[in-house]
């Protein structure tokens, strides 16, 4: 069984390590468009199974060339490369797990495709979105009748530092997101475009983290997906006190707008300009930071109230030397690798994971993620 990890940074690197060590696999080949970061993660895996490549994943046709002998692949790239890998995977007729949820809707377009090529797409498949879609759809389960699902996900400093108390534990522009695009919701089982920054709310978690602020953002493939079991449904993401109320501010002054301004018979784009200015503003006096996940379900059962909550509070990784945000996000899709390539998978298609990790297939793969330091909290009431 040969599996491909395509992208090699922090979370890729710990997808190679962790699958070379599942007995399943009998080959990792870790590639990159960089030979340096091919290198570390090499050196970071130790493992005989590891073999490296360097190679050009910018487009359909590129990636192809990789997966075309492949037997499973998880795609750790930015989100403009996602549909191009998905593609690929589905015309080398590789099994595919996408950490990138965004541009669901053009996704689904390729499940015939993909059924027809006998391989199954998993996008989506992280902390958020990933984890929390199958919690909230776990949740919708277990009630007779559900009202609403709220999934909550943040990585946030472990010490912050001012103006904006944030550090970047993954892409900038996958952050720069998230004040600017329209967050897909559902309300009154239907499908919604919310304003960027809406919903803000203050709420808080156990110490050391306490008071923290979130806003709607994108739910991803759940909109779709659950929209038919539960009347309203959100994804919001966490920050410390003041941080979305600032970058609100710089949003609604014409500082993240990607349309290009002439300045002194220059042509620039205000976005990457303020990308460029909050780069170096955006660190914590260490690289620990602390990922958050609340995902609450409210509805009726039994013909009562009732609630289902699943919090996390998950620190740096001190044993694997990465933060929580690539632990959290790396395991779960290495775990649906494995599950695919050991045959527990039997969907073809695009298929989210909140449409396989639910039912009888819930508490294992929670009990699997609990094995590798992922760890949640269950309260019902």
């Amino acid at each position: 069984m040969l599996a491909v990890v395509l992208g090699t940074g922090m979370i890729g690197t710990n997808v190679v390590k962790e699958l070379a060590s599942c007995s399943v696999i009998q080959k990792v080949l870790a590639v990159d468009a960089m030979e340096a970061s091919v290198t570390k993660c090499l050196d970071i895996a130790q493992n005989g199974k590891v073999d490296g490549r360097v190679a050009d994943l910018h487009s359909e046709e590129a990636i192809y060339e990789v997966l075309k002998e492949a037997d499973v692949a998880i795609a750790c790239l930015p989100h403009s490369l996602s549909l191009p890998a998905v593609k690929a995977a589905i015309s080398a007729k590789c099994h595919l797990v996408d950490l990138v949820g965004s541009q669901f809707d053009r996704k689904l377009e390729l499940a015939r495709d993909a059924k027809e090529a006998n391989v199954l797409i998993v996008p989506g498949c992280g902390v958020a979105p990933g984890i929390t879609n199958f919690l909230a759809a776990q949740g919708i389960e277990m009630l007779d009748v559900a009202d609403e699902a709220v999934m909550i996900c943040g990585g946030i400093p472990k010490d912050p530092l001012p103006p904006l108390w944030y550090q970047v534990v993954f892409r900038l522009e996958s952050v720069m997101g998230l004040y600017t695009r329209s967050a897909l919701a559902v309300e009154n089982g239907e499908l919604v475009r919310l304003k960027p920054l809406s919903g803000l709310e203050t709420l808080s978690f156990p110490e050391p983290v306490g008071e923290c602020e979130a806003v709607i953002t994108d739910a991803h493939s759940t909109a779709y997906t659950l929209k038919e079991k539960v009347n309203n449904l959100y994804e919001k993401t966490v920050r410390y006190p003041d941080h979305w109320s600032k970058m609100k501010t710089l949003a609604e002054l014409g500082f993240l707008d990607e349309k290009t301004i002439v300045v002194d018979g220059m042509a620039l784009s205000p976005r990457k300009m303020t990308e460029a200015i909050l780069a170096p503003q955006l660190k914590g006096k260490s690289n620990e930071d602390i990922t958050v996940v609340r995902v609450t379900v409210k509805g009726w059962k039994n013909g009562k109230p009732a609630q289902y909550e699943w919090e996390m509070v998950d620190f740096y990784d001190q044993n694997r030397q990465i933060t929580s945000m690539a632990k959290t996000t790396s395991i779960p899709a290495m775990l649906m690798a494995k599950w695919i390539a050991e045959g527990k998978l039997d969907e073809r298609g695009i298929v989210p994971p909140e449409s396989i990790i639910v039912g009888d297939r819930f508490q294992p793969f929670i009990k699997e993620l609990a094995e590798y330091g992922i760890d949640f909290k269950f309260t019902s009431k």
